[in-house]
């Protein structure tokens, strides 16, 4: 079998997609499963559907249209990123929803559907503190009033993003805000909104905590969904697998080498200063090298098995301390993978990627460039 790959278990992405919406529902919040760090796979995302999720969403409207492919007409498919006015066209014929923060754009969607003769659904995002995307919370309720002017455009709702520029927390008072600020909004407009997106998978610690929810009812979740884990503190959430996901490598060199590097030193290919190893002295580690490199995946997002130590990577070879095992070229060693690293590996072209579930759901066909093992 390949390798590089990415083994993935769709019976534990829906079941973590399963057990989220089960924890989130009695509070009024529902789940659009995110599938950017999963390339926007269909598998993937179908799993997500089967486990609760009520949409998917992605960052790039190209995944956005590899979903759109095998996704039921129910499901709503929204883009996350701001669209870009080269794609607007793509945008409303194959996001049914999209997040915005300007009038230029909305524009620019509002005239795409119109020759598309489609309706476009609009949630505007708020700046709460990340200092990533969003408007300023005065000018919310002008542009949602100017917005609701647009023959083909649909005001659906409000949302935040945290976490993911500056590690801004959410909490009672930033989900606070924007449940004010729909409360505005609704005033302003005379309408509801069916729509208040209150952030990512780092809002799961306040959502499945806090006893003011407000008008908060959905949340874009990725990480929590293939990895288990929360973005704030990376760590595992109650009741769910964080290891949906495992990258496996081959080893093409083993043997014992001196412990310590010798000669004159200088950077290293990515501009690195080198530590010298641990230990020190003038023994020997036993090392092997896996067909693994930083054009294949994020360095500092790799889990080593136990008893193994990475040393160091180069674009196409990674470098480990075997410790007590005794590792020889053709094994294979199988990495956990943390956010950054899953993202890589999934859009690299090296690393295979191979979807596992029940025998009863083989039938159907992989996307291009994935398989589903026998």
């Amino acid at each position: 079998m390949s390798a590089p790959r990415l083994v993935v278990d769709l019976v534990k992405v829906e079941a973590n997609t399963r057990q989220l919406v089960e924890q989130l529902r009695p509070r009024g919040i529902s789940v659009t499963g995110v599938t950017k760090a999963a390339l926007g796979s269909p598998e993937i995302g179908a799993a997500m559907l089967r486990g609760g999720a009520i949409g998917l969403a992605d960052s790039r409207i190209e995944n956005l249209t590899r979903l759109a492919a095998g996704a039921p007409a129910s499901a709503s498919r929204t883009l996350i990123r701001s669209p870009m006015i080269s794609q607007v066209d793509q945008v409303v014929r194959h996001a049914t929803t999209s997040l915005n923060t300007g009038l230029r754009v909305l524009d620019a969607l509002d005239e795409a559907a119109r020759r598309q003769r489609r309706t476009h659904q609009v949630v505007l995002m708020v700046e709460l503190g990340d200092l990533r995307e969003g408007i300023a919370p005065e000018d919310v309720i002008d542009l949602a009033l100017t917005t609701r002017t647009r023959r083909r455009l649909r005001l659906a709702g409000l949302g935040t993003n945290l976490a993911c520029q500056n590690g801004v927390v959410p909490d009672d008072r930033n989900m606070g805000e924007l449940s004010r600020l729909v409360e505005e909004v609704e005033a302003a407009t005379g309408e509801s909104l069916a729509v208040v997106s209150g952030g990512n998978s780092a809002n799961l610690p306040w959502a499945l905590s806090t006893s003011a929810v407000g008008r908060i009812n959905d949340l874009r979740i990725g990480e929590a969904i293939l990895l288990g884990t929360e973005p704030l503190h990376r760590t595992v959430l109650p009741g769910l697998h964080d290891d949906a996901f495992r990258l496996v490598a081959e080893v093409i060199e083993a043997g014992v080498k001196p412990s310590q590097p010798w000669g004159a030193l200088a950077q290293t290919a990515y501009g690195e200063l080198a530590p010298l190893r641990a230990g020190g002295g003038s023994g020997t580690t036993r090392q092997a090298i896996l067909a693994l490199g930083r054009q294949d995946v994020l360095l500092e997002g790799l889990v080593p098995p136990p008893g193994i130590t990475i040393l160091g990577m180069s674009s196409d070879h990674l470098v480990v301390d075997c410790g007590d095992h005794r590792l020889a070229v053709g094994d294979e060693l199988t990495f956990g993978v943390g956010y950054g690293a899953l993202v890589q590996a999934m859009t690299s072209p090296f690393v295979a990627v191979v979807l596992t579930e029940p025998a009863a759901a083989r039938g159907r066909a992989a996307t291009p460039g994935t398989y589903l093992p026998s």
